[in-house]
């Protein structure tokens, strides 16, 4: 059995996007979000508005993305880690919506750190206090 850890981030991101792709044909726009631990991929899903209201008036969202609006924004999510440097752990979001017949993708890449992780490689004797060095 493979674990996730054993599989790239690219090819984990690929999965997400196939597990989402029934739920992505019904939206016209929302936002996927992965969280990242240990460059593996926990919780993802999609936050997006099912309802829209104009004039007093709710409506349901346009129809999907089409297969070509679907494979165009995959696309775009996976090059978007050749922008992931050097952290492990936080959450990428891609924000989507259907403009005039094409998609249109925004990416936000959150790191995460815990000062808890800080403590221990950077122990107090070794790492001196800043503000007794200024004063």
């Amino acid at each position: 059995m493979v674990k996730t850890e054993q599989l790239s981030l690219a090819r984990q991101l690929d999965m997400v996007f196939k597990e989402l792709e029934e739920e992505l044909s019904g939206l016209s726009s929302g936002t996927v979000f992965v969280q990242i631990r240990n460059n593996a991929i926990g919780k993802f899903g999609i936050r997006h508005n099912p309802l829209e209201g104009r004039n007093g008036e709710l409506r349901s969202a346009d129809s999907g993305l089409s297969p070509v609006q679907y494979s165009s924004f995959r696309i775009m999510a996976l090059e978007s880690l050749k922008y992931k440097r050097h952290w492990t752990h936080g959450e990428i979001s891609y924000e989507f919506a259907v403009r005039q017949g094409m998609i249109v993708v925004d990416a936000t890449l959150e790191s995460n750190y815990n000062m808890a992780n800080l403590m221990i490689r950077y122990p107090r004797h070794t790492y001196p206090d800043p503000l007794t060095e200024i004063f």
